[in-house]
């Protein structure tokens, strides 16, 4: 009878190899051996080698790990892995807009007292936004944000999650999906009180503006009006003396343009630009805003009646933030 000789190679799965190579002198099939006229070694996984796979795929770290893993360092082989996979469709995605979306939000305590923290996670489409996964993924990214105690959308996007960063699981979360996925809009404030608003455009959607507000002590107790006001009104500065130096300038030139190009006399037209300066401020600082809910009174008004003050807001509105 003709002899056949058989080769064994150990796979990197094998936890024992005498005992594999006992087995295999005894003529057992093992499944976690290869047979084969020679001996094979896996290539080792580098990082050079994951950076490779992810440029060519546009697949997030951990599935070009996997599929390196499973392709025994086998480029071509990895890449037929994602490819089968769907996961290199993330990378084409990242061209698409993604305008739809929610906003997480949430208040944590703090050495200055409390912090408010609201991070926009985007979509494609509202579809895919109201979905409960969707939802719960903006809140694990939040989640992470505010271990991180993150105070930038960089800052968000490099915050550890699990055993890798927010920017690796929303790279993963745009192939569970099948839409371009990605962080919009970060706002972050800080006092002794910080109050949030999340406003649902409608009932099956979720939060697609948040407005937060950081009060004083005293200020905590008209906080959540001063909240919907900003909600509703979108108020772009506190007070007067944060409008910047050149936003102040243009609306005095445009004002004052307007006015001689109305054929208003010259000697009167620095009253009415004065005039028109104020209106501004009234449309856009919040606490010279009238009341949404009595408007012969202004939100500072507020205020003033309960003896507290505003420290700072910030304002998120789903799909409102710079464009891709």
């Amino acid at each position: 009878m003709r002899k056949t000789k058989i080769v064994c190679t150990i796979g990197p799965a094998s936890s024992d190899p005498a005992v594999f190579a006992d087995m295999c002198r005894a003529g057992m099939n093992v499944a976690r051996l290869n047979f084969s006229h020679g001996t094979h070694a896996m290539a080792a996984i580098t990082a050079a080698l994951i950076k490779q796979v992810r440029e060519d795929t546009g697949a997030g770290m951990l599935d070009v790990k996997k599929a390196l893993t499973e392709a025994e360092g086998d480029v071509a082989r990895a890449k037929e892995i994602i490819r089968a996979k769907g996961i290199a469709a993330a990378g084409k995605r990242e061209g698409r807009k993604a305008q739809e979306g929610t906003i997480a939000s949430q208040v944590v305590e703090s050495a200055n007292g409390q912090t408010g923290y609201a991070v926009e996670l985007n979509s494609e489409t509202d579809f895919v936004a109201k979905t409960p996964k969707f939802v719960e993924f903006a809140d694990s990214v939040l989640e992470d944000a505010v271990k991180a105690e993150a105070a930038s959308v960089d800052e968000v996007l490099a915050a550890a999650s699990g055993e890798a960063t927010v920017k690796e699981a929303v790279e993963e979360a745009a192939a569970l999906f099948g839409e371009h996925v990605k962080v919009g809009q970060f706002a972050k404030v800080e006092g002794p009180h910080v109050e949030i608003y999340a406003h649902k455009k409608s009932a099956e959607m979720p939060p697609s503006i948040v407005a937060m507000i950081a009060t004083d002590e005293a200020g905590a107790a008209v906080a959540h009006e001063a909240a919907l006001q900003i909600s509703a009104m979108g108020a772009q500065w506190l007070t007067r003396e944060d409008v910047p130096a050149d936003v102040v300038e243009s609306e005095r030139r445009v004002a004052t343009e307007k006015s001689l190009a109305e054929g208003k006399p010259e000697k009167i037209v620095p009253k009415i630009v004065e005039g028109r300066l104020n209106a501004f401020y009234k449309e856009n600082v919040l606490l010279e805003q009238s009341y949404v809910k009595d408007p012969s009174k202004t939100v500072g008004d507020l205020f003033k009646e309960v003896g507290g003050a505003a420290v700072a807001f910030a304002r998120v509105e789903v799909g409102k933030g710079e464009a891709e």
